[in-house]
């Protein structure tokens, strides 16, 4: 427990300066120069075929740069670099060249552990677009924003454990049932509202991941999370 909220610490920090970073006039996409270069650095390391059509070029590359480069969300929305989140021979962790894996790309499952002993594990969510082509699983451009603002967890995948009951599929006191759990959304609040819609438009335009096919590919502590990481494609 104390490992994990010291990550998150940590990574909530490094949000924040990334936040501020990119809220300042130098790393917007309308400020010439400056801004086109992060969006010709972004598009260069998305590291899946983007669907660029009817899409903002522009807002994809920015959007890219923040999660790829700034803010690598993928660390924590991908399986994992212990996992699959680098093809076979291309782990940096083992001093090899790095090659992110397409096929795990933001699709969420990385496992957070038990929230509290006994409690639900929280897992990463799948924010890749599903069939309707609307990113982390058929969100809206105004609900990830609410997300992201807020915090709120609107899949209400974890309910509040009664009182003086703890189990595996219920968040206990004093956490809120309500809100996500590890996700560094107090930081990730502070980005512009460009900034949002930039990062919306890039998981856009990313390849879907369909995830487990049933609640059983998941181990038995992940299985509740199935409905955040099974997405229908097509």
């Amino acid at each position: 427990m104390r490992r994990k909220l010291t990550c998150v610490v940590s990574l909530s920090a490094a949000i924040i300066l990334a936040g501020m970073a990119s809220s300042s006039p130098r790393v917007r996409a309308q400020d010439g120069d400056d801004g086109e270069s992060r969006i010709q650095q972004g598009l260069a390391i998305a590291p899946v075929h983007l669907n660029l059509d009817g899409k903002n070029r522009a807002l994809v590359g920015l959007g890219s740069y923040i999660v790829n480069a700034h803010v690598p969300c993928n660390e924590c929305h991908g399986a994992g670099p212990a996992i699959a989140q680098f093809l076979p021979g291309q782990n940096p962790y083992f001093g090899q060249p790095a090659v992110i894996n397409p096929a795990t790309y933001f699709g969420g499952g990385r496992d957070f552990g038990a929230i509290a002993p006994g409690a639900a594990h929280i897992i990463s969510r799948n924010l890749t677009p599903d069939k309707t082509g609307l990113p982390v699983g058929g969100h809206t451009y105004a609900e990830f924003v609410q997300i992201m603002r807020t915090g709120a967890d609107l899949d209400n995948l974890h309910p509040a454990c009664p009182t003086g009951i703890v189990n595996a599929s219920c968040v206990p006191a004093p956490f809120r049932a309500n809100l996500l759990q590890t996700m560094p959304w107090p930081g990730l609040r502070n980005l512009t509202d460009h900034d949002l819609r930039a990062i919306y438009e890039y998981l856009s335009a990313i390849p879907c991941v369909a995830g487990p096919v049933k609640p059983s590919d998941l181990p038995a502590p992940l299985q509740y999370a199935f409905p955040v990481l099974h997405n229908d494609c097509f």
